[in-house]
């Protein structure tokens, strides 16, 4: 059996290629069943995500399941082959194992460490085992690779440095700020950057919300949808002194924030600190502002380097991740080689069983007056033998099964024992059909 992958990803297919190739959680049950169908495949597994759609499968020729595969995807979704090929990865053995495990442990991800991307393998490796079409060989690679990914996680900083400009906001709140729970934050303007912000800040416990844009109309939809306040713009100043957090993103081409109001702001609040962001470009806080005791002003460039920064960090992380993965790849690897003797080994041990037994019954029904002991003794003796002559086979046949020559052993042993099944691939699994 074989394990071979084939995919798109943000990095080689844009936006409009991708949601063309997508299936939604409703279609997934009857795509997967459908290529279970197919020839050659004995099972899969498909992940479909924004950035990703990937068909894993356990197949017993490569060739022909890569062919299935992207025949099945090209009829599915109405495009040419000849359309859809350039944007496609293909991956067998080693290989695709190995791409598995950098998905499930966010190395291939468009943000590395981000974390939704464990969840979305765990769903869809349930939906296949609910559906009957992963079994052993899916089973053990995608427990594996959760597995591993899980040890990523927690061996490595991966996870641990916001790379985001929205979410070092919310780093940098935390870190000046400590708890969150409860702070009120107030928006002024409504930029994107801003709205990223702030949901990261209600993520991470911040309380009331007040926000404050040119439109009052805009303002009250806003506050709506984050259960929050509008405020006049005439006003902003004056209610700003009842939050802890500021964060700024107008279009103003001059400074809205001065010096001269921020120190009325302390003095209202009792010097009790104020967290400003100034995302705005040209800014609209004057950066002297910084200047003022129990004031934390940091504009688009301070955000900017400290996600540098942990982009670095992780990627230094991802360095240690990819050499934790390598060694548990090979061992898996290994171990699906291996799937492919145990049929044979099987196979060659019930044929040796198989002989004995008969002779067996040639030779008792030709001896009279054995006793039970004898006949024990006999049983005893010749299945030794057996054991003894085929040990030595079932012993190379599995230390060749994950080396280079390790099918043409396969292949020897079957024919000289005249073992009359597929090359140690097995039957293709009925019970998955749906």
């Amino acid at each position: 059996m074989n394990l071979i992958l084939v995919g798109l990803n943000h990095k080689t297919a844009d936006v409009n290629v991708r949601e063309k190739l997508s299936f939604n959680k409703e279609a997934l049950p009857r795509a997967l069943c459908d290529l279970l169908e197919l020839p050659e495949i004995d099972e899969t597994l498909i992940l479909s995500t924004c950035n990703r759609m990937e068909v894993a499968a356990a197949v017993r020729d490569p060739s022909k399941g890569f062919d299935n595969i992207v025949k099945y995807l090209s009829e599915t979704f109405s495009i040419e082959r000849e359309m859809l090929h350039p944007h496609l990865y293909f991956y067998s053995e080693g290989e695709a194992i190995k791409h598995i495990f950098r998905v499930v442990s966010s190395l291939d991800s468009q943000v590395i460490g981000e974390s939704q991307i464990l969840g979305q393998v765990k769903s869809a490796f349930e939906t296949a085992l609910s559906h009957k079409t992963s079994s052993v060989l899916l089973n053990k690679v995608y427990k594996k690779a959760i597995s591993v990914a899980k040890q990523v996680k927690t061996q490595t900083a991966i996870s641990r440095f916001r790379v985001s400009l929205s979410s070092v906001a919310l780093e940098l709140a935390e870190r000046i700020l400590g708890s969150l729970k409860n702070r009120k934050v107030f928006i002024l303007g409504a930029g994107q950057m801003a709205e990223l912000a702030l949901k990261h800040l209600i993520e991470g416990g911040a309380g009331e919300i007040l926000i404050s844009t040119r439109n009052l109309n805009k303002s009250e939809r806003l506050a709506l949808k984050y259960r929050g306040t509008a405020v006049a713009y005439e006003s902003f100043l004056y209610k700003m002194a009842e939050a802890d957090i500021v964060i700024c993103s107008t279009g103003a081409p001059y400074y809205l924030i001065t010096p001269e109001a921020v120190k009325g702001l302390i003095k209202e609040r009792k010097n009790s600190p104020i967290f400003m962001i100034d995302i705005s470009v040209p800014r609209n806080i004057d950066p002297e502002v910084n200047e003022i005791d129990n004031v934390f002003l940091y504009d688009i460039d301070d955000l900017n380097g400290i996600a540098t920064h942990n982009l670095n960090e992780r990627t230094a992380a991802a360095r240690k991740a990819e050499a934790l993965i390598e060694d548990v790849v090979l061992a898996t690897d290994n171990w699906v080689k291996f799937l492919d003797v145990i049929p044979t080994i099987v196979e060659l041990k019930e044929k040796g069983e198989k002989i004995r037994k008969k002779e067996l019954a040639k030779l008792f029904s030709k001896l009279d007056g054995l006793t039970s002991k004898q006949i024990c003794a006999i049983d005893g003796l010749t299945s030794s033998i057996i054991n003894k002559i085929l040990h030595s086979p079932v012993v190379v046949l599995k230390k060749q099964s994950d080396t280079f020559d390790g099918s043409l052993y396969l292949e020897a042993a079957r024919k000289l024992f005249n073992l009359d099944h597929d090359l140690g691939t097995g039957h293709k699994r009925k019970d998955n059909k749906s």
